[in-house]
């Protein structure tokens, strides 16, 4: 049998709380049938953005245009500084009267902050290159939401492939292992990797050939298309996720509950209960609480890891925290 009580707003707590998870795949796990990581190559293509015979799906993901990919990267990420090696946004001058503005968000005077919002994931000044001559590439490794969480942790993040790997700084930078140089950017909070350098500076170059890592005689864009069509690639990172612990403070006070509700107390057919359940020593016991609605429909049970004996002369707490 239950006996009932009503909650206090007082006695309900609900507190973020934040949890990660660390991720690590190879090869084919990185398109299993219970993860998709995909990895795709933009290219700067004249033409129209969907027309199959002017911009070829070549890509290693062969469903995405490679100039599609490549100008939805430009515009979200690079917008301000596609005229600009570094992370100082490029001049975008002044509104012109009449000019159409629509679309634009606007982040502050267009002079000084650009006119579009790239999320960048520091204030601090790193180089930050897109390159914009014909035929050039990008390449993008993008993890869905349901792994990453609410954003990849900072310094969690590896991009590896025989041309080399490539991890985050913490600072949104992608970085080459073995030189140590900018290559591209992550967005945590999107699970975007990007890498837009066309080479990979740690290795030793000779014209349009790289050769000293078992490279030589390929061109500096095959180091990108490297990271994104290899079968033999690697990618770890962690993922944080903001779950809500909401504690419920189930207080006894010393005057209530003091009688039994277990039926085993009561004797016989006319249903009284044992002289030793009336004794002025005796304490019912508390073994399960349970949580309803204002419908009284049982919502969740805490089960007690042993019976607990209610007091008289002091107030008996019981907390039950539910992670959702």
């Amino acid at each position: 049998m239950s006996a009932y009580k009503q909650f206090l707003a007082s006695d309900i707590t609900v507190v973020p709380f934040e949890v990660n998870k660390a991720f690590s795949y190879k090869g084919n796990e990185l398109t299993g049938s219970d993860v998709t990581i995909n990895r795709f190559l933009g290219t700067n293509l004249s033409g129209t953005l969907f027309n199959p015979n002017t911009d070829p799906t070549t890509g290693y993901d062969n469903s995405q245009y490679q100039r599609l990919i490549y100008s939805s990267v430009q515009e979200l990420y690079y917008s301000n500084h596609i005229s600009s090696s570094y992370n100082d946004p490029a001049n975008t001058g002044s509104i012109l009267p009449g000019a159409n503005t629509e679309g634009d968000v606007l982040t502050g005077t267009p002079q000084s902050d650009g006119r579009y919002w790239n999320y960048n994931q520091t204030t601090l000044t790193f180089e930050k290159y897109f390159p914009t001559a014909s035929g050039d590439i990008v390449g993008v490794m993008s993890i869905p939401s349901r792994l990453y969480g609410n954003y990849v942790v900072p310094n969690s993040f590896r991009w590896s492939c025989p041309s080399g790997s490539i991890y985050d700084d913490g600072e949104g930078n992608l970085i080459y292992s073995s030189s140590g140089e900018i290559c591209g950017q992550i967005f945590y909070p999107h699970g975007l990797a990007i890498i837009t350098s066309d080479s990979n500076p740690g290795l030793d170059g000779y014209g349009t050939g790289t050769y000293g890592s078992a490279l030589y005689g390929i061109g500096d864009t095959t180091v990108i298309e490297n990271f994104v069509t290899s079968s033999n690639v690697t990618c770890s990172f962690s993922s944080s996720l903001t779950i809500w612990e909401s504690q419920y403070k189930c207080t006894i006070r010393e005057n209530e509950f003091t009688l039994t509700l277990n039926p085993s107390a009561l004797s016989g057919s006319q249903g009284y209960m044992y002289g030793f359940v009336t004794a002025s020593y005796f304490n019912p016991y508390v073994t399960t609480v349970g949580l309803y609605d204002d419908e009284q429909n049982l919502l969740a049970v805490g089960k007690l890891s042993q019976p607990l004996p209610t007091s008289t002369t002091t107030d008996t707490t019981i907390l039950i925290n539910i992670d959702r």
